[in-house]
C-alpha cells in the first residue's frame, strides 16, 4: 500500500543492554520521531546503570514486579501500576527490590536515540 503511518512489524524481539536490563523496542521509528515505546525488564536483584538521556523525557509505566526508582538522589518505591515522568537530563536508575523480574514501559518523547543515552557511572 505504500502509506508512511503503516509500521510493519519490525521483530527484533528483546536484547541486552549494558544498562543491564532487557529491552523490547515497541515503536521507535522515521514515520514518529515525537515519541518512542519499549519495555524494559530488570531481573532480580539487579539496579541499572545510573544514566541520563539529554534532551528526551521518559516516562515508566511499571506492568509487572516491584522497584526503587532513583531520579537525581530522590528514591521512589515503584510498584505494577506505578508511573513516573523522568525530566530530560534528569540522573535516573531503578533496582529491583522484588522476587520476580521488574517489568515497564519507558515512553521516550521525543524518540530515543543512542546517542541521547549519557552512562553516569563511566
Amino acid at each position: 500500500m505504500g502509506d508512511r503511518r503503516f509500521v510493519a512489524a519490525g521483530g527484533a524481539g528483546e536484547f541486552w543492554t549494558e544498562e543491564r536490563c532487557f529491552i523490547t523496542e515497541l515503536h521507535n521509528c522515521d514515520a514518529s520521531p515525537e515519541a518512542s515505546l519499549a519495555v524494559a525488564r530488570v531481573e532480580p536483584g539487579v539496579t541499572t546503570q545510573l544514566h541520563a538521556l539529554d534532551g528526551v523525557t521518559e516516562r515508566y509505566i511499571v506492568r509487572r514486579g516491584e522497584g526503587l526508582l532513583e531520579v537525581d538522589g530522590a528514591r521512589q518505591p515503584m510498584k505494577a501500576g506505578d508511573q513516573f515522568v523522568i525530566p530530560a537530563g534528569a540522573a535516573q536508575r531503578i533496582a529491583n527490590t522484588g522476587p520476580d523480574d521488574l517489568e515497564f514501559y519507558c515512553l521516550c518523547t521525543p524518540r530515543f536515540f543512542p546517542a541521547s543515552y549519557r552512562d553516569l557511572e563511566a
